[in-house]
């Protein structure tokens, strides 16, 4: 059943950022350029924690002066967004500590291993084989058009279908309350982490089933 943790499960999905990596300070510097080109105030890398999670449109909507409303403007700056965050995305984003580690034993345990993001399909996958290589993940997903972000449970329970593993024997790790809430929409066991980019408070009003501070606690929960 969904919350209990130990080896009846199977599958271990993950968010990407503020989970496997640490890109806040990409993003923040990508969005940033974008405001800085159009004469808009700046922010410091804060408050991205807030703004990010939701797919790059609402993290430019939610960058922009509240003043911002056109339409028209607000697409052209998702555009510009999309195109300053490939050229940096790899400037200063690494994996967080403890998490190759973490995904060679679960490799080691025959543990299923899946990505899924609300960042575009095309960078997740870019930033994963970048990034957490040598680690092969069972099925990496992001943001595609014909499927709804998450917390939507839609793309989670398409990868555990197209890897043979009912939901009930899945695990969703991620560090914000759409991660916590994707689980339990998907009947997954929610499991959050406070090393990303909201804090276990929110994690917990949420609804998650359990709180780690390290990668390693994940191993502990698994058994």
């Amino acid at each position: 059943m969904p919350g209990v943790m130990d080896l009846q499960h199977r599958l271990v999905i993950f968010d990407l950022d503020g989970t496997l990596v640490n890109s806040l300070g990409d993003l923040a510097a990508s969005m940033n350029a974008v405001l800085g080109s159009l004469g808009y105030p700046q922010h410091p890398t804060a408050p991205y924690r807030r703004f990010v999670g939701d797919g790059i449109a609402m993290l430019v909507r939610r960058a922009l002066p509240p003043e911002v409303t056109d339409d028209a403007l607000v697409e052209r700056c998702i555009g510009l967004m999309r195109a300053e965050y490939a050229r940096r995305q790899t400037d200063t984003t690494v994996p967080y500590p403890g998490i190759p580690a973490l995904l060679a034993t679960l490799a080691g345990q025959s543990r299923l291993t899946a990505v899924l993001s609300n960042k575009p399909d095309g960078p997740t996958r870019e930033l994963v084989r970048a990034l957490l290589a040598p680690h092969r993940f069972d099925a990496v997903r992001g943001a595609r058009p014909d499927t709804p972000l998450k917390p939507d449970p839609a793309a989670a329970l398409e990868i555990a279908a197209q890897l043979g593993v009912e939901q009930d024997r899945a695990a969703f790790v991620g560090d914000t309350n759409i991660d916590m809430q994707t689980a339990r929409n998907a009947g997954m066991t929610a499991v959050g982490v406070t090393w990303g980019f909201r804090d276990a408070d929110e994690l917990r009003a949420s609804g998650a089933h359990h709180i780690i501070d390290r990668p390693a606690e994940l191993l502990e929960r698994l058994g």
